[in-house]
C-alpha cells in the first residue's frame, strides 16, 4: 500500500507544535508495517534543509489566478527519517524560514496543495491513500474529485487528520480565483457561512476524517468553532485515534540530550542528578518539588492562568516548590511572567522560545508538568512527561482525559482537575506536592507511568486499518 502523507509540518525539518511530531514519526512506524509511506511538505529555509542533501526530481508550472508560478519538487537523498521526505519549493512562496504568520499565508497553502497535485498527475504518481493533516492542505480532497486537471485522482482514498480543529483556514471567495479550474457546481463543498473554509471543505470531501483522540472526537461534536453541525452529520465517517510517541527519540534511558541517562530501575537516582544539574543551572533549589510548564503562551493551551497561578502559589509560605517555564508566543502573557521572575528569585526560573534540548533537560528533571489547557486535541507533552517519569497534571478535556488518570482512581497515575481556572489547577498541584511527598509514593506513581505503552506501533496499526477498509 502506497500512502502519502501531506502537511506543512514535519519534525525536524518544520516544527511548530505537535503536528510536526506526528508527521515526523507517523510514517515511519507505518513503514515498519509495511506500508510504503511517504512525506511531502513545502520547503523551508531551515538547518534541516541546509545541513541535508536533497536532489531534484521534478519540476513544473502553473497559474494560480494570473501568477504563473514555477515549483521543484527535492527528495532527501539518505532517507534520514526513516521515510521518504519530499518537499516542495516554489521562489517567492515555499522558501522561507518560518512555517506561519505570513500575511499571504492562503496563497502560499494553496500554491503548495496545487503544486502537489500537479507534480503526482504528470509524474504519473497515483497512491492508495493521501493522508492530509490540517487546514493547510484541506482543498486537496475536493480538488481531487472536481478540480478539471486533477480527476483522474477521484478513486484515490483521502484521510483528513484534524489535529485541531480551531483553526480552519478561512478566506474570502475573492480567492477563489487562484484554485485550479472546478467544477463551479460545486462550490457548496468550499462554501461555510459565506467564505471558503478549506477544514469544512475537507470533512466533507474526505473519505473519512481522524482526529487525534477520541476524547476530541466527541468534544468536536459540541464545540468545533462553528462546525458542530458539519462534524455531527458527517460522524458516520470519523475515527478517533489518539497520537503516539516517538519512543526512540523520547527514551530516558538513550537520550543524548540530557545529562544522565536512566530507566524504569535507576529513574530515581537517575531524575535525581538531572535534577540536580538543571536546578544548578538555573538557579533553583533542587531540594524542593519542580513543577514545569512547556509549550505555547496560548488562550487555549491555558497558558494565560500561569502568572495568576504562580501568585496564587507563591503568596502562601507553606508551598515550597520551584517553578520552571519554558515556552514562547502570546507577547502578554510572556511579558507577564517575565515581570514575575524579579518578584520570585530562587523559586521561579524561565526561558522564552522554542529550545527542543533544553525540553528533554526539563522533561528528565522535573517532578510534575502542568497543562492547564481549554482545548486540547491530543496533547504530547504529558506523554513525553510520562515517558521521563514526571507526573501530568492536566485538566480533564480531549486527549488529556484520554491519557491521564487520577490518582483517585484505580491504577492512576496523573492528577485531574475539571475547570480551566487557576484554583482547580492550584488545588491539583498541591494534592500532587502532597502526594509525592509521601514515602515511596512518588517512585510508584514514577514507575507505573514510565512502563505505560504510548508508542506509535498500535496508533500506526489503526491507521492502516483504516486505510484497508477505505
Amino acid at each position: 500500500m502506497h500512502v502519502i502523507h501531506l502537511s506543512v509540518e514535519c519534525f525536524p525539518l518544520a516544527k511548530v507544535g505537535g503536528l510536526a511530531d506526528v508527521v515526523g514519526a507517523l510514517p515511519r512506524y507505518q513503514r515498519k508495517l509495511g506500508v510504503d509511506a511517504w512525506v511531502v511538505c513545502p520547503y523551508y529555509d531551515k538547518p534541516f534543509t541546509r545541513d541535508n542533501h536533497f536532489s531534484p526530481i521534478a519540476k513544473g508550472t502553473f497559474f494560480q489566478g494570473s501568477e504563473e508560478f514555477h515549483y521543484e519538487v527535492l527528495k532527501e537523498t539518505k532517507d534520514s527519517l526513516g521515510f521518504p521526505l519530499y518537499l516542495i519549493r516554489i521562489p517567492g512562496k515555499l522558501d522561507r524560514e518560518e512555517v506561519y504568520c505570513y500575511l499571504d499565508e492562503a496563497e502560499q497553502w494553496i500554491a503548495f496543495q496545487h503544486a502537489f497535485l500537479h507534480w503526482l498527475k504528470n509524474s504519473q504518481i497515483k497512491p492508495d491513500v493521501i493522508n492530509c493533516h490540517d487546514h493547510h492542505v484541506g482543498l486537496v480532497p475536493f480538488l481531487m474529485k472536481y478540480a478539471d486537471d486533477f480527476k483522474t485522482f477521484a478513486d484515490v482514498k483521502t484521510v483528513f487528520t484534524v489535529h485541531n480543529g480551531q483553526y480552519q483556514g478561512w478566506m474570502n471567495w475573492n480567492k477563489g480565483i487562484l484554485l485550479p479550474a472546478f467544477d463551479t457546481w460545486k462550490w457548496g463543498l468550499l462554501d461555510w457561512d459565506g467564505l471558503i473554509n478549506p477544514l469544512a471543505t475537507a470533512i466533507k470531501c474526505c473519505d473519512a476524517f481522524t482526529t487525534v483522540s477520541l476524547g476530541y472526537l466527541q468534544e468536536l461534536y459540541e464545540q468545533a468553532n462553528g462546525l458542530e453541525s458539519l462534524f455531527s452529520s458527517e460522524a458516520a465517517k470519523g475515527y478517533g485515534i489518539v497520537n503516539g510517541i516517538d519512543d526512540a527519540y523520547w527514551n530516558p534511558a538513550e537520550d543524548k540530550l540530557i545529562p544522565v541517562n536512566y530507566d524504569v530501575e535507576s529513574s530515581k537516582k537517575g531524575k535525581a542528578k538531572n535534577k540536580k544539574a538543571f536546578c544548578e543551572k538555573y538557579g533553583l533549589d533542587e531540594t524542593l518539588p519542580l513543577l514545569t510548564y512547556i509549550g505555547r503562551f496560548a488562550t487555549e493551551k491555558g497558558a494565560d492562568l500561569l502568572p495568576e497561578i504562580i501568585v496564587d502559589i507563591f503568596s502562601n509560605p507553606e508551598n515550597k516548590i520551584g517553578i520552571f517555564i519554558l515556552g514562547s508566543g502570546d507577547v502578554q502573557i510572556q511579558a507577564n511572567l517575565q515581570a514575575l521572575l524579579a518578584a520570585y528569585p530562587g523559586q521561579l526560573a524561565a526561558f522564552f522560545g522554542y529550545h527542543e534540548a533544553l525540553a528533554h533537560e526539563v522533561y528528565a528533571a522535573a517532578d510534575m508538568i502542568l497543562m492547564p489547557s481549554r482545548v486540547e486535541p491530543c496533547g504530547l507533552n504529558q506523554l513525553y512527561a510520562m515517558k521521563y517519569g514526571t507526573i501530568p497534571i492536566v485538566r480533564g478535556i480531549g486527549g488529556l482525559k484520554d491519557t491521564v488518570i487520577d490518582v483517585g482512581v484505580r491504577n492512576g497515575y496523573g492528577f485531574v482537575f475539571p475547570e480551566a481556572d487557576s484554583t482547580d489547577a492550584v488545588s491539583a498541584i498541591g494534592r500532587a506536592v502532597d502526594y509525592i511527598g509521601q514515602r515511596g509514593k512518588m517512585q510508584r506513581i514514577r514507575r507505573k507511568e514510565m512502563e505505560l505503552d504510548f508508542s506509535w506501533d498500535k496508533s500506526a496499526q489503526q491507521y492502516i486499518n483504516l486505510y484497508n477498509r477505505l
